[in-house]
């Protein structure tokens, strides 16, 4: 058989056409599939290999104090974003910045896994400093994949004197992106949100809609410019915040507050419970929080024994000592039980016999007989323990359970603590074992026992006072519906005993006067001395409280405050001037009268010769000589 036979080669020749025939079909084919019918994904692959998608944050709404002074706005910032590559070439990336940025070994990893997880851009610095980012833009070739842009950053002109109240924000979390609070179609990776204070509460409001931005790059992963193809959308910026809050008190305040002291400071508008300030000691500077807060400094902040990150004002817990009498007064005219003028069966004699014990009043001297405003004025134990008696124990609890001493007030922030105070007997057999007697209303009525408030529910309650009995929920936001949350059925000559009792406090002869004595204003309050587990091991000094009103003299009063010095130990040593020094500021800013800051009656003898308006108002008080006032104040101001 010859292999090369002519008719051979021919079949071999045709059987070489056909399959080269089916092979060029089969390209032809193919070519015209990816050419022809898959040409777009293919134009979208090579596009998505030199143009991505960027979001273009969104400025947060600026928020403003009740006089419209700016307290947090946004300011322009400079933030680093790696965009997702193969894996080694970014960790390349990452390191050569690392010599640039603070960025460890173990924060590296963190980044490659948010790209893995994500697929989409990863925000390494979002508040850089302009040094480094010009070093890593004079490098743009070592850094392929990296992006830098401007954005808001958010500053906050109060720092530590308004931090417990506006917040802070930060970059959202994977926990949060899973909460209804914050929508998919709003919210993703990278979205700066509100992490607490009213930055939290008005999240929804302040939060603006991110924009997009196409952007180009070339071969070696360097941004050219944006995609000319396709046109950016503009940002949304978020909606501005008008608060109550006086920013100019709020600063005052904390320029006052007893240095390296804790404690807090809440001041109410007795006409709409609006929150004029909101103050808690130590605090902290919520612009460290911007752009990510270091590990150095959160450390410092959390291991701080006074726990600055606390806010005092709504979540502290303190016996309310005797600031809570005018509670139990204010109770006992309610039901009945008392009238302003009646005296108690027995006298004050220092201390008082009952239940096979004595109980000792504050002054070891003893007040005789009180009427209810002398007993308040007094501040005595005796009377209020036979007051205490007569509402029984089962009134003071059910009366002070429905107007909400075992409630929140109800305040627009994102946390506030709930009062502690018995509902009903059963709170001493859940927690001590023990059915209680009636010598339990002997502790409750001058504050003491198991009743631990917030600043801000003792200033509610006194706004309550201020009024007509009834007192709304704070508020910090202005726009806000509040509902009469305090009510106190009292007659108008009991509202009046109650104030006058306060009244004695401040006057001369009064626990409070030196401190609380103003050239221009009536400050009326009540004194407390609260005691803690340290003070009652005698390993601390009691917390001291003030809280009371003020506004022009024979006027109805402008505005309440509260307020408490953890350890302080005098009420009107060291709680009072707060309370009057700052309702000066606030009184005189409203009439646009000048600022002092030697405001009350005992700066002024401390600094000084008599003023001659103490003279005018207080004759009964003058007395010729500084080194006697002085002294007197010192003796005076020790009760509770």
């Amino acid at each position: 058989m010859r292999i090369y036979h002519p008719l051979a080669l021919r079949r071999r020749a045709k059987d070489l056409v056909f399959a080269t025939g089916v092979v060029l079909a089969t390209l032809i084919i193919a070519f015209f599939r990816l050419q022809v019918l898959q040409s777009d994904d293919w134009v979208l692959r090579a596009s998505s290999n030199r143009v991505r998608v960027l979001p273009v944050p969104a400025p947060r709404g600026t928020i403003y104090d009740r006089n419209g002074i700016i307290i947090a706005d946004n300011v322009p910032g400079y933030s680093i974003t790696v965009l997702p590559g193969p894996v080694d070439s970014v960790r390349a990336t990452l390191t050569r910045m690392s010599e640039h940025i603070e960025l460890s070994d173990l924060q590296i990893e963190r980044i490659l896994a948010q790209l893995r997880r994500f697929g989409r851009e990863v925000v390494i610095d979002s508040d850089a400093d302009f040094d480094v980012v010009s070093k890593i833009e004079e490098r743009r070739a070592e850094f392929p994949g990296v992006y830098i842009d401007m954005r808001p950053r958010r500053r906050y002109n109060l720092g530590a004197s308004g931090a417990h109240v506006t917040g802070y924000v930060g970059e959202i979390t994977a926990d949060e992106l899973e909460m209804e609070m914050f929508p998919d179609s709003v919210y993703s990776p990278g979205v700066i949100v509100g992490k607490i204070g009213v930055e939290r509460q008005y999240e929804s409001l302040l939060q603006g809609r991110q924009g997009v931005r196409w952007v180009e790059f070339d071969a070696r992963g360097r941004i050219v410019g944006d995609f000319a193809g396709v046109e950016r959308t503009a940002p949304v910026e978020g909606k501005d915040l008008h608060l109550n809050l006086d920013s100019g008190l709020q600063q005052w305040i904390h320029r006052i507050f007893p240095d390296s002291m804790s404690g807090a400071v809440v001041a109410l508008d007795p006409k709409d419970g609006g929150v004029l300030a909101l103050y808690s000691a130590p605090g902290y500077d919520p612009n460290a929080f911007v752009g990510g807060i270091d590990t150095e400094t959160w450390a410092g902040l959390n291991e701080n024994d006074q726990k600055p990150l606390f806010n005092r004002s709504v979540l502290g817990l303190y016996a309310p000592a005797s600031t809570w009498k005018l509670a139990s007064a204010g109770i006992a005219l309610d039901a009945g039980v008392v009238t302003p003028d009646e005296v108690m069966p027995d006298p004050c004699e220092g201390q008082w016999y009952w239940g096979n014990r004595f109980w000792g009043c504050w002054d070891r001297q003893g007040h005789g007989y009180n009427t209810l405003a002398e007993a308040i004025g007094n501040s005595c134990d005796v009377y209020f323990y036979q007051l205490g008696l007569r509402l029984g124990l089962q009134r003071l609890l059910d009366r002070s359970t429905d107007i909400g001493f075992s409630q929140q007030c109800g305040v627009d922030l994102p946390q506030e603590s709930s009062g502690i105070f018995p509902e009903g007997p059963q709170f001493w057999q859940e927690l001590y074992g023990y059915r209680p007697t009636e010598g339990e209303a002997l502790n409750l009525a001058i504050g003491q026992g198991p009743n631990s408030q917030t600043p801000l529910k003792m200033a509610q309650f006194y706004v309550a006072l201020a009024r007509n009995g009834s007192a709304p929920a704070p508020v910090i936001a202005k726009g806000v519906a509040s509902s009469e949350d305090w009510q106190l059925d009292l007659a108008p000559e009991h509202l009046e005993s109650l104030q006058e009792g306060l009244r004695m406090v401040t006057a001369p002869g009064g626990t409070a006067h030196f401190g609380t004595a103003l050239e221009h204003w009536e400050v009326i309050g009540k004194t407390g001395t609260g005691q803690n587990p340290l003070s009652v091991r005698g390993l601390a000094q009691d917390h001291a409280w003030f809280a009371g009103m003020a506004g022009p003299p024979g006027e109805p009063p402008e505005i309440v405050l509260v307020a408490i010095v953890e350890y302080g130990e005098s009420g009107g040593q060291v709680a009072a001037p707060i309370v009057a020094k700052a309702a000066d500021y606030y009184l005189r800013s409203k009439r646009g009268m000048p600022i002092d800051t030697i405001q009350t009656y005992r700066e002024h003898i401390l600094s000084g010769p008599v003023p001659q308006w103490y003279r005018d108002r207080f004759p009964r008080g003058f007395a010729i000589e500084v080194e006697e006032q002085t002294t007197l104040a010192a003796a005076v101001e020790g009760g509770s």
